[in-house]
């Protein structure tokens, strides 16, 4: 009996350090794993660290009321973003009245509504996917030819905004089908056999219950079409407008501006860029945090 017992018992010790071996290894692996997502974390934080502060040092100064009231100048002192300002304004008014309801009610009707086994359907679904990726300056093309050749709209704000608009289709209805599709199945069913028919139960129990991720998705698709400049330097956006822009007039947006007070050699446009920049970021932070308000303020727990 000793013979077969120590056998067993070797192989026993044998396994247990294979074991904790095995462990050994896991954890070390784990531990630089852990250390490579603490560093990689810590280089994006201080790289947008030093930028923030950059920004703030050399924009604070020139952030007064002569850049929220004047228009550009070759006079750094008397240059002003309020073209810019209202401009980029007016762009985000047209897509929220335009291309968000659009967006929203595709993406309701591909979800809900569309026969999912129609190769239509899934042509329309697979196109929408590619779109998204679509690089900007295609949409500015896209633009050039068809709305400001094509319908003979020209290089004004309206067109801009559509273009933009077009590009930001993609993002909002993709972000807003994955926010219908986290709604359970039961409060659909839950509706219907309440009597309700398909239509009211979309509109009352699924879409509310959606908002969070509708709202989410549609700020972010609206933050990154405020940023852009490509599309609108296709369409004809203006580099230098002096004047209060309307919808069928030329114009110019705060980006825009930014790059060419950045070109210039004087460190007053300098600082003035950084000032547009703070004016930029404040926009973009408060539409993010809308979105957040939104999505706490309607947010359900399943």
């Amino acid at each position: 009996m000793n013979g077969p017992t120590r056998t067993a018992s070797t192989h026993a010790a044998k396994a247990v350090e294979r074991s904790l071996t095995g462990r050994r290894h896991r954890s070390v692996a784990a531990t630089i794993f852990l250390a490579y997502l603490v560093f990689s974390t810590l280089v994006g934080l201080i790289a947008l660290t030093v930028l923030l502060f950059t920004i703030f040092q050399d924009g604070l100064p020139y952030l007064d009321a002569t850049l929220f009231s004047n228009g550009p100048s070759a006079n750094p002192a008397l240059a002003g973003a309020r073209p810019a300002i209202i401009a980029s304004v007016m762009i985000a008014i047209v897509l929220v009245a335009t291309a968000l309801p659009i967006a929203i009610a595709t993406a309701v009707y591909l979800e809900e509504f569309a026969p999912k086994e129609r190769w239509w359907i899934r042509l329309i679904e697979l196109n929408i996917q590619n779109l998204a990726a679509i690089p900007s300056i295609i949409f500015g093309i896209l633009g050039l030819a068809f709305l400001v050749r094509g319908l003979g709209l020209g290089p004004v704000l309206l067109a801009g905004a559509l273009i933009l608009g077009l590009q930001m289709l993609p993002t909002v209805i993709i972000a807003a089908r994955e926010a219908l599709r986290a709604v359970p199945d039961s409060v659909r069913q839950g509706g219907m056999a309440l009597g309700a028919t398909r239509l009211q139960v979309v509109w009352r129990e699924v879409l509310p219950a959606a908002i969070p991720g509708i709202a989410t998705g549609s700020i972010l698709g609206l933050s990154r079409a405020i940023g852009e400049t490509a599309p609108l330097l296709m369409v004809g956006a203006a580099t230098f407008v002096s004047y209060n822009p309307g919808l069928l007039t030329q114009y110019t947006v705060l980006p825009i501006l930014i790059y060419q007070w950045i070109k210039l050699p004087q460190a007053d446009f300098q600082g003035l860029a950084a000032a547009a920049i703070i004016i930029l970021l404040a926009i973009l932070i408060t539409m993010n945090g809308v979105a957040i308000w939104l999505r706490n303020r309607f947010e359900r727990k399943w």
